[in-house]
């Protein structure tokens, strides 16, 4: 066995690689008749980099494999290969002809390496960001002035809701980022209506207009706060009435167009019927969906996107948000067009300064770990609670998480055999989320004991599969039922039969026969990722024993962000400090192409 093939292996048994990653760096160099294994093993840690986020893998990188690999394997010091010559042997292979665009993999002139479907769906969304940056939109601006000056009353010239409002509607693109309560939506609202006041004031018709968010539960949140919000705006009601009342997911929106089932950009789609596309939960969005979504728009579409940037990125690779809105901070001056298009509101209407939850994310933020802890050792803050549990199992007898729990999920199961509505209503009043998936503090093994705790106390008759009152959440799109990843239902009987229930995107319930659900999984405890998008009341934050690389700010912040009124962390001071103190950093190219 060769050195290299040597030190695959090693890094298998270590965990660093799967299988996958192996196979499609051996399986790609046969194909393309490639025998450096050095080619192979850069194409494994390239599929390691992508499962974990990111869009490529920087070469400089692999100068410190100790730091790359994050573990100690003695092969790592005995075969590594010697970067100079790793890095020409990518050059010359012709798996990385840049050129060519039959070729698989792409190594850029920064010397990072790509799928060639990512390095396409990078420069094109860079391409088309840019181009709507630079577009300014034809208005009468003493009659938009005027309008804006009744929506948003005598603001003082830093109002940034107002600023944002004079970029959406005089260019084509504006991005809106922020925290919970900073106003986003009822922003964006009084945006819509200006909008469509100047296109029919100008005497053209009303602007087409659609709202998207990139899951269902997004979707639904964002229907109810635009239908909510619009009801409050002096308008007309022919203006009210051009305000859409329904939102979708992007991939329901997509499957307008013939992008629904293709990867590549460059595929030219039907475009969307849409003047105006506002995209909410953006920070969500991975690369290849933001450039799908880009590429079906009309060239004179209008774009606002809306979200938090100091949230989690994208399950899947990219960061699009965080990477546009650093553009911004790197042009203070606002000399590029995208860094003239970027607002950040601040402050924050629903945590104000006696609120605990929003001091303590404001701590998370700015990755300050010892103002966080005091925040939560401070009495006077009610509502962040840290319960140092690490050394317990979350729920053995005498967790504080029992009491919750049962709190918690009680009034959802008791409405449940007589208004499931009520019920999905009430299911959203709770969550408990982890960090990581697997162990007894994950994402599976919560979901296991809290449905044997709810069945010692009766709330729930406990059986294998679709027991009554199991809430579960879609994992995979599903276009036949019109489900997608991230839609929670629950079980429950009607006339002797189960079936499964649903809220839709305009509120009223769905009723699907329990063989007919897509690919599913229990949702009394749910992923931090998972959660994104959603608001509840309460939550109960489990956080792993042990600090690990999953275990940020990032995901500390969006965690402490879903909750409304109160929030328990389950953990060690320890750990918790450790989270707050990693900050996560996706390897991708768009901040460079944007700059």
């Amino acid at each position: 066995m060769s050195p290299i093939s040597t030190l695959i292996q090693a890094l298998r048994e270590a965990r660093v690689l799967t299988a996958l990653d192996e196979q499609l760096g051996r399986g790609l160099c046969s194909l393309g008749s490639e025998t450096d294994e050095r080619v192979a093993l850069a194409i494994a840690l390239l599929s390691r980099h992508i499962a974990a986020g990111h869009v490529c893998l920087p070469l400089h990188e692999l100068s410190r494999p100790e730091l790359l690999v994050g573990t100690e394997i003695p092969q790592l010091t005995q075969a590594w290969p010697e970067l100079t010559p790793w890095i020409a042997a990518l050059r010359a292979s012709p798996l990385c002809a840049a050129q060519d665009t039959a070729s698989p993999l792409v190594l850029d002139h920064a010397e990072r390496l790509y799928l060639r479907r990512h390095y396409a769906s990078e420069q094109a969304l860079a391409n088309m960001l840019r181009t709507r940056a630079s577009r300014a939109v034809l208005t009468q601006e003493a009659r938009v002035n005027a309008r804006l000056q009744e929506l948003f009353g005598n603001s003082d010239p830093s109002d940034l809701q107002r600023r944002a409002a004079e970029l959406a509607t005089r260019r084509a693109l504006c991005v809106i980022s922020g925290g919970p309560g900073t106003g986003k939506t009822s922003t964006v609202v009084k945006i819509l209506a200006a909008v469509v006041e100047e296109a029919l004031a100008s005497g053209a018709v009303a602007p087409r207009i659609a709202l998207t968010a990139p899951t269902g539960k997004a979707a639904v949140r964002l229907q109810a706060a635009v239908l909510s919000a619009k009801q409050n705006i002096p308008c007309t009601p022919e203006v009210r009435a051009a305000i859409p009342e329904t939102a979708s997911t992007i991939h329901r929106l997509l499957a307008q167009t013939m992008l629904r089932d293709r990867s590549e950009v460059s595929v030219q789609p039907e475009l969307l019927p849409v003047d105006l596309l506002l995209v909410d939960e953006a920070s969500m969005v991975n690369l290849e969906l933001m450039a799908q979504l880009f590429v079906a728009l009309p060239e004179h579409a209008r774009v606002i996107l809306l979200g938090d940037r100091d949230q989690l990125a994208s399950v899947e690779a990219g960061a699009v948000l965080g990477d546009i809105c650093a553009v911004a901070e790197h042009d203070t001056a606002g000399k590029s067009d995208l860094a003239r298009c970027i607002v950040q509101l601040r402050h924050s209407y629903r945590y104000g300064a006696e609120s605990g939850i929003g001091q303590l994310a404001r701590a998370v933020q700015v990755g300050d770990a010892e103002r966080a802890l005091e925040t939560l050792d401070d009495p006077s803050y009610r509502d962040v609670t840290l319960q140092e549990d690490t050394g317990k199992k979350p729920l053995e007898p005498g967790a504080a998480l029992i009491e919750e729990v049962l709190a918690g999920y009680r009034p959802y199961l008791a409405a449940l055999a007589k208004d499931p509505t009520a019920a999905l209503k009430l299911f959203d009043s709770y969550r408990v989320l982890c960090a990581h998936r697997q162990g007894e503090r994950g994402v599976v093994g919560l979901n296991r004991e809290i449905t044997r705790l709810l069945g010692r106390e009766r709330l729930i008759s406990f059986a294998e599969g679709p027991f009554f009152g199991r809430p579960i959440m879609i994992t995979e799109n599903d276009y036949r039922t019109q489900l997608w990843n991230g839609d929670i239902g629950v079980i429950a009987t009607e006339a002797g039969e189960r079936y499964a229930y649903f809220l839709g995107a305009d509120g009223t319930l769905r009723r699907l026969g329990i063989g007919r659900l897509p690919p599913h999984e229990s949702a009394f405890a749910l992923s931090v990722h998972k959660s994104q998008g959603s608001e509840v009341d309460v939550v109960s934050l489990v956080l792993p024993s042990e600090p690990s690389r999953i275990l940020s700010r990032e995901l500390v912040y969006t965690a402490l962000t879903r909750a409304k009124k109160r929030v328990v962390i389950h953990g060690s001071r320890e750990v918790l400090r450790a989270a707050i103190t990693q900050a996560v950093s996706r390897n991708t190219g768009l901040q460079d192409l944007l700059r």
